[in-house]
């Protein structure tokens, strides 16, 4: 199985080894990835934590004074080139922050100590970070990912390429930058690191709860190999009660079913709390699992284990406090009895103990329940269209939205004006590209593909309207024009 290219043509690798992906991520199913290599005393420890950074910037239309015409470049060089901007003058930091834990790794591992961080980075800055010549932050990430010696010590999250918001993002789509980061990834990192690629981290934290899209929202994950996705404590409810998760600092079972009756369940770890980059910047999740015992699952005695995820570059507590707070708590919590553990690794411990998927509490997304009072699954989508506008009128709270680490935020309402273009360029993709067989190694593919998975980068919606809007119906533009003039 020979390893990717990273570019094809000017356009980074998305598509078209579909076959050697699912070789890769499939090799090694169901055997352990990072268990052989951890060396942590789980039978004697009492809690343990996991962080994730995440990592982003998107591509805009900012390379030219025209608009209609400037080049796709990344929003970090845009920084760089205007730095007297906003924040601007923070781009220098960004790229130490994309490349930093290529350092402390090391050092830690190599002074005897045992560091944990798990990395999520978009393929939209990936492509920014090549396309700028910033060869630097690859050559630090090659090395604690691919060298045996430190790759214990990191674990990759997939994410969709482009930072889509899963709960407004069509299905087909989601399922293209599933694939799209997978095969990006593997061309950067090669594939035998794919197929240690376990977790997933939505955009956002956002998870649809709308029952059709959740359940086409797990089977993506689970048909492109992921064996669990990280879910914000909010997003999630008990079947039983639609209260939220009791024992939130251990794995769950986070099933969903569709209107026609259909099932897909994938493990749930649950990161708690909002997304606050001063709980990562000051290694909140280690202190929290301190005052933490084992607890019972199964017949059996587990350590807790307390998940966080912040941005691993914005905001000055992340940029300024993070490093030193790193280092300080992992020198302390390395062979203590509240170690750092990544997920997919603490996942492992629990199954050579003898625990089953199948013996994790259940959770379904946020609102479900209210359907499943009034609805059987089986029903159809005509009678579930009926009971979600039937509980919409009973309670204006009531959505079927999704939900992320805040619910203040809409990604829906407001965003009419750039939806529009949005769904229309999705349903182009799909007369033109998907419906016809286009090969996805067709050159005429990845060009399509490449601009629509760009226009659907959440920070198009996420920071109102403006210049990041009028950037997202550009690109959006541009997707239409690419694929109405014969590609």
């Amino acid at each position: 199985m020979s390893d990717l290219p990273e570019y094809v043509g000017s356009l980074p690798n998305l598509c078209g080894a579909e076959a050697q992906i699912a070789s890769a991520v499939g090799a090694r199913r169901g055997q352990p990835v990072f268990l052989p290599e951890s060396g942590i005393d789980f039978g004697n420890i009492k809690s343990a934590f996991a962080i994730a950074l995440h990592m982003h910037q998107p591509l805009i239309p900012a390379g030219g004074g025209n608009l209609s015409t400037a080049e796709i470049i990344s929003n970090l060089k845009h920084m760089m080139d205007n730095p007297g901007i906003g924040d601007n003058h923070n781009a220098s930091v960004f790229h130490w922050c994309y490349k930093r834990m290529g350092e402390f790794i090391p050092q830690f591992v190599d002074e005897g100590k045992q560091p944990r961080v798990m990395l999520e980075y978009s393929g939209t800055l990936l492509h920014g970070l090549r396309q700028m010549g910033l060869n630097d932050v690859f050559d630090n990430l090659k090395r604690i990912t691919c060298d045996h010696r430190y790759r214990r010590a990191v674990e990759w999250l997939g994410c969709p390429w482009g930072h889509a918001v899963a709960p407004s993002t069509p299905v087909q789509d989601f399922r293209l930058h599933v694939i799209a980061w997978q095969h990006h990834f593997a061309a950067i990192f090669g594939l035998e690191a794919l197929g240690r690629v376990r977790g997933f981290s939505p955009a956002e934290m956002a998870l649809p709860n709308h029952p059709d899209t959740a359940y086409e929202f797990v089977k993506t994950l689970k048909d492109c190999g992921y064996q669990w996705v990280l879910v914000q404590e909010h997003t999630v409810e008990r079947p039983d009660n639609g209260h939220g998760p009791e024992r939130k600092h251990l794995p769950h079972r986070l099933v969903c079913r569709n209107s026609r009756g259909q099932e897909a369940a994938i493990i749930a770890i649950i990161k708690t709390q909002g997304s606050d980059t001063k709980l990562v910047a000051q290694m909140q999740p280690y202190y929290e699992a301190k005052g933490l015992s084992r607890w019972e699952l199964a017949g059996k005695q587990v350590p807790p284990l307390v998940t966080q995820i912040a941005d691993g570059e914005n905001g000055g507590v992340m940029m300024n406090e993070f490093p030193s707070k790193y280092l300080e708590a992992m020198r302390e919590c390395s062979g203590s009895g509240t170690p750092a553990v990544n997920a997919t690794e603490y996942l492992e411990y629990l199954f050579a103990m003898g625990i089953k998927e199948e013996d994790l509490p259940v959770v379904q997304p946020i609102c479900q329940k209210r359907i499943w009072d009034r609805f059987k699954p089986g029903e159809g989508a005509d009678r579930l269209a009926q009971v979600i506008e039937q509980l919409k009128k009973e309670d204006h709270r009531f959505h079927m939205e999704g939900g992320s680490w805040t619910n203040s935020i809409s990604w829906v309402r407001g965003y009419e004006s750039l939806l529009g273009p949005m769904e229309k360029c999705s349903s182009l993709f799909y007369e033109k590209i998907l419906k016809p067989g286009v090969p996805t190694s067709d050159g005429r593919f990845r060009n399509a593909l490449f601009h629509l998975l760009c226009s659907q980068t959440s920070c198009y919606r996420y920071w109102g309207q403006g210049i990041w809007t009028d950037y997202g119906k550009e690109i959006c533009r541009r997707v239409e024009a690419i694929l109405t003039h014969d590609l």
